[in-house]
């Protein structure tokens, strides 16, 4: 199943990611998901990993247009030059020449001058047929507002964190009136799991979705993950287990009701998981990404 992006290119709805994966099993994980049929690797700069996904990769025997890797342009590397730099970094360890998508992972606020050079940069990169598409990651609706105003290339993606205790609607609205997809980090709420909410309940034990599960035969990871592929979104969910990494991909053979899509929609708590992005500056979150 794939999603066509704003220019035309596609993108497999459910892809695979790493965050939070040590670089010694990074290897393993997508190796295995590459064998279940996982075509999207989804990495970042700053989850020091890179270098794994591209050896998982190699050794798939996979050829290279067979499988679309997205990685991210980390904060200390924003900036027209740098994040030109960042590219070479970051495929460098993937072993590659080209990205599929290449986006910024922060909007950076603070330093907004900082965001805007580093997209300019992913422009160049994309009219260079270096990159296929490019993007965004945790932008909300004001910080894309604010780029559009100082780029002409329409982010083709905006990765945030969306699951049903936390939707993002106003973030969902404002990339469907770009044109840009909405792809879901934490899409079946592992963020309820090991950073706790007030409010919020672990999205793998919730009755509600439990109860749509049994109905399907499904699990609440994949009813989540069918929400998002119905609804239009991208998610990659992440694990290490081969029996999850499978059973994350298991999510072709059914259909939710537009009832469950609607009671789904109906556990938003309005509580986010991540940091805020407006928190998100160079003076607590800087991080130096080593050369390749």
């Amino acid at each position: 199943m794939d999603l066509t992006l704003n220019n035309g290119v596609q993108l497999p709805a459910l892809g695979f990611g790493v965050f939070q994966t040590p670089p010694d099993e990074t290897t393993t994980a997508v190796e295995e998901a590459l064998k279940v049929g996982y075509r999207l690797i989804d990495t970042a700069a700053a989850y020091g990993n890179e270098r794994g996904v591209g050896e998982a990769i190699r050794r798939s025997g996979l050829p290279r247009d067979e499988v679309f890797i997205e990685t991210k342009v980390w904060i200390n590397d924003f900036g027209y030059d740098e994040t030109l730099h960042a590219f070479e970094k970051s495929t460098g360890k993937l072993g590659v020449e080209t990205l599929d998508l290449f986006i910024l992972h922060q909007a950076l606020p603070s330093a907004f001058e900082r965001t805007v050079g580093g997209y300019r940069a992913l422009e160049q990169l994309l009219a260079d047929g270096r990159v296929r598409a490019i993007g965004v990651s945790n932008f909300m609706p004001r910080h894309l507002d604010a780029l559009m105003k100082e780029v002409e290339v329409v982010p083709a993606v905006n990765q945030v964190e969306v699951h049903p205790f936390f939707t993002q609607r106003d973030v969902q609205e404002a990339d469907a009136a770009l044109g840009t997809i909405t792809q879901a980090w934490s899409p079946i709420g592992g963020i309820t799991e090991y950073r706790f909410q007030a409010g919020v309940g672990n999205a793998f034990e919730d009755p509600t979705i439990g109860a749509i599960a049994r109905r399907h035969g499904k699990s609440n990871a994949q009813v989540m993950l069918r929400w998002h592929l119905q609804q239009g979104r991208s998610a990659i969910p992440k694990s290490v287990r081969p029996s999850r990494i499978a059973e994350n991909f298991d999510v072709f053979d059914f259909e939710l009701t537009p009832e469950e899509l609607t009671t789904l929609d109906g556990l938003d708590t309005g509580v986010r998981g991540g940091p805020e992005p407006e928190d998100i500056t160079l003076e607590t979150f800087s991080r130096e990404i080593p050369e390749a």
